[in-house]
């Protein structure tokens, strides 16, 4: 994640579709949907929306916005050429994935499988002997890893495409949970966040070694399935490991349910999937990234401590799951801009620009 930023989901009107084919939007007023297909599509024509693959956005429960484009995509940084993004297409999540697996680690810990955040984290690794008898890393507990304040030398600034990029690395490294846990001590844990897929590929291992079964075999049986989610990949890295960090592909309305999920305060359909404690745990600051956003379990946070208002999730080319809970909205952005350092001002322009104004004219907000 190179750089974010706030911005505030609309509120707004019931919704029917408008097109069956691309590009796709659905909003109740006929001339705002119109206004707003056309203004979208003119930003693609123009450039201004350079990139931009599918918007949907829910408020009460109630679909607001769905728009769906033709663009140029990738799998995992292997190019697809032009894609067709219909409300049927998977798209990658990228750093997306790592708030699927603080959610996956809610619900494990819920079923007594993953240790408690309190938990001394090496100790969970006795194959690594040589790891776990160092004093400073014996310090270093789950919650540490959680929140990305490790106190373990880790540099994601680099581009993807550089094998000196410690993502990578890890990705190339004979055993990725070593190469995470080996890296080297540059401060006391819980101090400072310091971003990095090696402290999600830790917390994926510990929830895959509790249940018995894959990170992604567990997310299918412990969240996916009960959502009524039948479509996702989860990529895997040269070892067959699933990748916690940034290998999860979804649909824009299944990546939606999980934000409408966390506003139900964990309940899908009457069955509780997660409980509402270890939400509130998930999305509680734990530690304060910058003047503007806190993190939670691999959770962006933007409010007051005491009382944040938005959580958010971020991907590498303009992903983006944000949720106000208070609110009742949730809006998910698939872009195509990846490892560009202003992929986020892409979705905040949608956000700002098109979609609030729509909303405004309508006397919606």
């Amino acid at each position: 994640m190179k750089a974010i930023r706030q911005y505030i989901p609309a509120r707004s009107l019931r919704t029917t579709f408008v097109s069956a084919l691309l590009p796709l939007l659905l909003i109740t007023n006929a001339s705002a949907q119109q206004s707003l297909l056309d203004r979208l599509q003119k930003g693609i024509d123009d450039g201004s929306l350079k990139g931009l693959h599918s918007v949907m956005s829910i408020a009460d429960n109630e679909l607001i916005a769905s728009a769906y484009f033709k663009g140029e995509d990738e799998l995992w940084g292997m190019p697809l050429g032009m894609k067709t993004h219909t409300p049927d297409t998977e798209h990658d999540l990228r750093s997306v994935t790592k708030s699927i697996v603080g959610l996956l680690y809610a619900i494990a810990h819920d079923k007594g499988i993953v240790p408690d955040p309190s938990t001394s984290l090496y100790a969970q690794f006795p194959e690594y002997e040589d790891l776990t008898s160092d004093n400073a890393r014996k310090k270093i507990k789950i919650e540490h890893a959680l929140t990305m304040t490790m106190g373990i030398a880790w540099d994601e600034t680099l581009p993807y495409n550089d094998p000196r990029n410690s993502e990578i690395a890890m990705e190339n490294a004979s055993d990725r949970y070593r190469y995470v846990l080996e890296q080297a001590i540059t401060g006391e844990p819980g101090v400072k966040w310091n971003y990095s897929g090696g402290a999600t590929a830790i917390i994926g291992k510990l929830i895959a070694r509790g249940a018995g079964m894959s990170l992604d075999e567990f997310a299918k049986e412990n969240l996916f399935t009960p959502m009524g989610i039948t479509k996702f990949t989860w990529v895997r890295g040269r070892d067959n490991e699933p990748s916690a960090a940034s290998g999860l592909r979804m649909r824009a309305p299944d990546l939606a349910k999980i934000g409408q999920l966390i506003v139900d305060g964990g309940m899908y359909k009457g069955s509780q999937i997660v409980s509402e404690k270890a939400l509130t745990n998930m999305l509680k600051p734990h530690v304060q990234i910058d003047s503007n956003f806190q993190y939670g379990h691999f959770w962006y946070l933007l409010g007051p401590v005491e009382k944040p208002i938005l959580a958010a999730a971020f991907g590498n080319g303009g992903q983006r799951l944000s949720v106000n809970a208070e609110q009742g909205l949730v809006t998910v952005i698939f872009s195509g801009n990846y490892n560009q350092p202003d992929d986020w001002k892409l979705p905040v322009k949608v956000i700002e620009d098109y979609i609030v104004p729509e909303l405004r004219k309508a006397g919606k907000l």
